[in-house]
């Protein structure tokens, strides 16, 4: 993370799953990344070799081609209890940027955010869990750059079992993490865990 601040847990608050606690929808949970979309055990191995960083710039847009993701990005700050801030429950095609973390292509580990649904379905990130290694993200800076980043891995977590560390920490080159809700489901009290996709950066237009 950069320096500006920390945000261990932060993503816990993310969602809940509304819908599927409404209609009782277990059936139609989002999807689940399999194990060959994980991270190898030993040294990480990247799907392509990585670009220099780019210097700050706030995101606007992100696209995920294959999930059919587009989406604007706004900025989150921390709640009172050190969570991190969601984008309005009420949209669901909206992506949400750590505004004190590292901007996305800029040196360091960028963390953006967003509901997996909400009261009336699916929302932006449903399908994160279907990505697989190679997959682009694309986000559009304010700066007139759009990030290109390849996608290393895509894991679920637990809540008692997040790594904090490994989605946070620091980077020596441009990161990218996305997250949402996801692993097991209940009705009383939603998502029990976390989807991930790790990415870097490979490419400026």
């Amino acid at each position: 993370m950069s320096s500006k601040g920390t945000v261990w847990g932060m993503v816990a608050a993310a969602c809940v799953g509304i819908w599927l606690v409404q209609n009782g929808a277990e059936d139609v949970t989002p999807p689940v990344p399999s194990s060959a979309e994980a991270f190898a055990a030993g040294p990480q191995r990247h799907t392509a070799p990585a670009a220099a960083p780019l210097g700050p710039s706030a995101p606007v847009r992100m696209r995920i081609p294959a999930i059919e993701v587009d989406a604007p990005v706004m900025r989150l700050g921390l709640g009172a209890d050190g969570s991190l801030d969601v984008p309005p429950a009420g949209n669901r095609n909206m992506a949400g940027w750590y505004k004190d973390g590292t901007p996305p292509g800029a040196r360091g580990t960028a963390i953006v955010a967003g509901h997996v649904d909400n009261a009336q379905g699916p929302a932006v990130f449903y399908a994160l869990g279907a990505l697989k290694k190679g997959h682009r993200v694309e986000v559009d800076r304010k700066d007139g750059r759009t990030a290109v980043f390849a996608v290393d891995a895509v894991e679920v977590y637990e809540n008692e079992d997040f790594p904090d560390r490994k989605v946070y920490g620091a980077a020596d080159r441009a990161e990218l993490r996305v997250i949402t809700c996801g692993g097991g489901f209940s009705k009383k009290t939603g998502y029990q865990g976390n989807v991930v996709a790790y990415a870097h950066l490979i490419g400026v237009r």
